[in-house]
């Protein structure tokens, strides 16, 4: 069966067109999907309580709650929206998580996966916010940090995001990042490179000796678009 990635869906409102899109998608998943890779960023902001108080993520959950349940097996990386996943995802859904890239092997190929938010070295605030957020004195202060905290922030970084995103485009090539990225991944060993973060969808494959792919994501917010590997073969793809 076909494994599928996704990325970046930011997801806010139940009630918004790409909350809605992506729960008809996860739906049309089932029974036919051996694994879901998420690969950061599905929420707006999440941190991992013992009892989730995000009511307005429930439809979601519930949805990947059933996809798992079918038989599809979910592999989670963290992004700079979502971290220390928590107990819904390590016990409600078996996931496996990762909290920064890792190497995995597909059907044979060494497979490089990421969320991408570590690929530009040079931002050097985010590297240091990165660090405070995600490591392990945060995660331990998890528990007293109120509920109406987190989704006060969710608010603010959406619209900060949105601001910074448009800023950064302008300021860096994210393209030449992501081909700069995987030419040292491959140099190192690895197939294939699949990472999200600039919202940008592309696939380019190369052949150096061997052949190498560079999957970009995209996100769900307005592209809807997906990985999809089927039959040994990596594909972007876009869902309405």
């Amino acid at each position: 069966m076909r494994k599928v990635f996704i990325a970046d869906a930011h997801l806010r409102k139940p009630e918004d067109e790409n909350y809605q899109v992506l729960l008809r998608f996860l739906a049309s998943l089932k029974g036919n999907t051996e694994t879901l890779y998420i690969l950061g960023d599905l929420f707006e902001f999440w941190i991992g309580y013992r009892q989730v108080p995000f009511t307005h993520y429930f439809p979601v959950m519930a949805q990947l709650k059933e996809l798992q349940e079918s038989g599809t097996a979910i592999v989670c990386f963290e992004g700079n929206h979502d971290f220390h996943l928590g107990p819904f995802f390590t016990e409600d859904l078996k996931a496996e998580i990762h909290r920064g890239p890792a190497i995995l092997t597909i059907d044979g190929k060494r497979v490089y996966l990421c969320h991408g938010d570590q690929i530009n070295r040079r931002e050097y605030g985010y590297r240091l916010l990165r660090f405070i957020m995600h490591n392990r004195l945060s995660l331990a202060m998890v528990p007293l940090i109120p509920p109406a905290l987190p989704s006060f922030m969710a608010v603010h970084m959406g619209r900060g995001s949105k601001k910074k995103h448009h800023s950064n485009k302008v300021r860096w090539d994210y393209c030449a990042l992501l081909r700069e990225f995987a030419a040292a991944r491959f140099s190192e060993g690895c197939d294939v490179v699949i990472s999200a973060h600039f919202h940008r969808p592309f696939l380019e494959e190369a052949s150096l000796g061997r052949e190498q792919i560079l999957l970009s994501l995209g996100d769900w917010i307005s592209q809807f678009s997906y990985g999809e590997w089927a039959d040994g073969k990596l594909s972007l793809k876009t869902y309405r």
